[in-house]
């Protein structure tokens, strides 16, 4: 069992300090999720300089209850200015943890597809609604989050376009690196663009401009480009859809999209990404996630 002196100094002593990292945690905010990590940082890094001291030898001719107090004190202290600086671990934990934090900018509730973080107390699902996708069991809880979330939206885009709603939640996931890399705008906004369409002359809504990588002759290059935005997720799907069957260009990918070699080989021959191997990503995202 961990108690309070092993954490740091700071963090042991100041009772006000503790209060306050506790109300923060119950707040869906990265920064309340930053401090957090960061503190656990300096208890494992405590945890590792106690481990250490231990393993040597207690009996020395200097040793006493009083000096292992000051040690202790002294590894509590060194393990904060070591997180402060931070080892990486913080950084990993953000960024693992990140994803059950709506968007910056979301309306958790307008939508119903903004991940929003649980009430305190509350108890997180534990089994996946009728309708949602049939998931491997140990897949990532940021790909389960993912996939539930969109789904009622891929549905519909499917029975508009006749392609399975998995292959559709496997490209939105591709395009997006599981909704972690989503297109915003400068202002951190989103622009709910799972599909990475790009807004052409045509486009008549709003667009965001961001650095992308395009290939050029086989070679990435990183290019500025406008992609469209939305007011919603639901909006991407439809309008996905809509693009799907409207361009001829794609008349062959909605005849063979039933099959998930035929939809990523026809977004790929239909010039969809200029990546050279797209359809060989597209159809491992959704072959390794269980979605085919």
């Amino acid at each position: 069992m961990v108690t309070p002196a092993d954490l740091s100094t700071s963090f042991a002593l100041d009772v006000n300090s503790v209060e306050r990292l506790k109300l923060e945690a119950r707040t869906p905010s990265r920064e309340a999720l930053k401090k957090t990590a960061q503190q656990f940082e300096a208890l494992f890094m405590n945890m590792m300089l106690k481990s250490m001291r231990e393993a040597g030898p207690q009996d020395g001719l200097f040793d006493s209850s009083e000096t292992r107090t000051y040690t202790a004190m002294l590894d509590q202290q060194l393990s904060q200015k070591l997180a402060s600086r931070g080892v990486g671990l913080a950084d990993v934990l953000v960024r693992q943890l990140s994803v059950t934090l709506p968007p910056a900018g979301t309306d958790a509730g307008a939508d119903g597809v903004a991940a929003a973080m649980p009430a305190p107390g509350s108890a997180a699902p534990t089994a996946a609604p009728a309708d949602a996708p049939a998931l491997p069991a140990d897949a990532p809880r940021h790909v389960q989050d993912f996939a539930r979330r969109l789904w009622p939206h891929a549905q519909e885009a499917a029975a508009a376009t006749g392609i399975p709603a998995g292959f559709l939640i496997g490209q939105a996931a591709l395009e997006s690196g599981w909704g972690r890399a989503e297109i915003r705008g400068a202002d951190g906004a989103p622009s709910y663009n799972l599909f990475g369409i790009k807004a052409g002359p045509g486009w008549q809504g709003r667009s965001v401009a961001v650095t992308t990588t395009e290939y050029v002759d086989g070679r990435a290059q990183r290019v500025v480009a406008n992609f469209r935005a939305y007011d919603s997720y639901a909006d991407a799907f439809r309008d996905y859809a809509a693009l799907l069957r409207a361009n001829p260009r794609y008349r062959e990918v909605i005849a063979q999209g039933q099959d998930i070699a035929g939809f990523a080989q026809g977004l790929q021959r239909a010039g969809y990404a200029t990546d050279p191997n797209y359809a060989a990503k597209l159809m491992g995202v959704v072959r390794a996630s269980g979605l085919a």
